[in-house]
C-alpha cells in the first residue's frame, strides 16, 4: 500500500464521526465537572502539564494561528507574586493550588503562521489593524484556554478559571518585553470537594438557542 493510501486509511479509521464517548467521559468533562475553589495538598507532575498542552494544542483556531501562550506558575514564589496581583478571594485560591496557569495571547501570532499554516501566506489576513490583531488573539486564545480546561479534566486534573486580577501588572511581570498579553488564569490541581458550591442553573435549550 502506498504512503498516501495508507495515510488516508489511517485518517479514516481515526475519524470520530458517529462515535459517542462514554457516559463516564461526559460526566468527567461536563456533568460532574466543577470549578474548584480549593485543592488538596498534592502536586502536579510536570509531565502532566505537558500532556495537557499537547491535547489542548490540537483544538482548532483560525488558520491554526494558535496564539495562546501559557505560563505555569508552579513555584511558591511565582504563585505568591501572582496572588499579589489578584483579588483577595482569588489570591487564596492561587496560593492553595499547586499550579496556576496564565493563559496569555501573543499579539505577534502572525509571525508563526508560515510554520503553522504553511500552504498559503495567511499573515495579511490578520495584520491589517491593531483591532484585527487584538480581536483574533482574544478569540482564539480564549478557545485554546477552553481546550486546556477540558484537557486537564480529561487527565484527572481539576480547574478553577477566573479573571479578577490586574492584567497590566501580570503583563509587566510575566510577559515583559514581549507582544504577549494576559487573557485569563486558571488554578489547576486535585480539587477539594469541600470547596465547591451547589451548581448554579444553566439556560435551557429552548431559551438559549433557536433554529433558523
Amino acid at each position: 500500500m502506498g504512503a498516501l493510501a495508507l495515510g488516508l486509511r489511517m485518517e479514516k479509521e481515526a475519524s470520530t464521526a458517529g462515535r459517542r464517548v462514554s457516559e463516564a467521559c461526559l460526566d468527567r468533562l461536563f456533568r460532574s465537572a466543577r470549578s474548584f475553589n480549593g485543592y488538596l495538598d498534592r502536586p502536579i507532575d510536570g509531565g502532566v502539564l505537558e500532556e495537557i498542552w499537547q491535547l489542548a494544542s490540537l483544538g482548532p483556531t483560525s488558520a491554526n494561528m494558535s496564539p495562546a501562550r501559557i505560563v505555569w506558575c508552579r513555584s511558591a514564589e511565582s504563585r505568591e507574586r501572582l496572588a499579589g496581583m489578584a483579588s483577595s478571594a482569588n489570591a487564596r485560591k492561587i496560593l492553595q493550588a499547586p499550579v496556576t496557569a496564565i493563559i496569555g495571547m501573543d499579539y505577534a501570532f502572525a509571525d508563526k503562521l508560515p510554520y503553522l499554516f504553511p500552504h498559503v501566506d495567511a499573515r495579511p489576513w490578520f495584520t491589517g489593524t491593531p483591532e484585527i490583531i487584538a480581536t483574533n488573539a482574544m478569540r482564539n486564545s480564549t478557545l485554546q484556554g477552553g481546550y486546556l480546561l477540558l484537557a486537564a479534566r480529561a487527565l484527572g486534573i481539576d480547574t478553577g478559571p477566573m479573571s479578577g486580577f490586574d492584567n497590566a501588572a501580570v503583563d509587566a511581570h510575566f510577559f515583559a518585553d514581549t507582544a504577549i498579553r494576559s487573557n485569563f488564569i486558571t488554578t489547576l490541581g486535585y480539587g477539594d470537594p469541600a470547596s465547591i458550591f451547589p451548581r448554579l442553573p444553566r439556560l435551557p435549550f429552548d431559551e438559549a438557542t433557536w433554529s433558523v
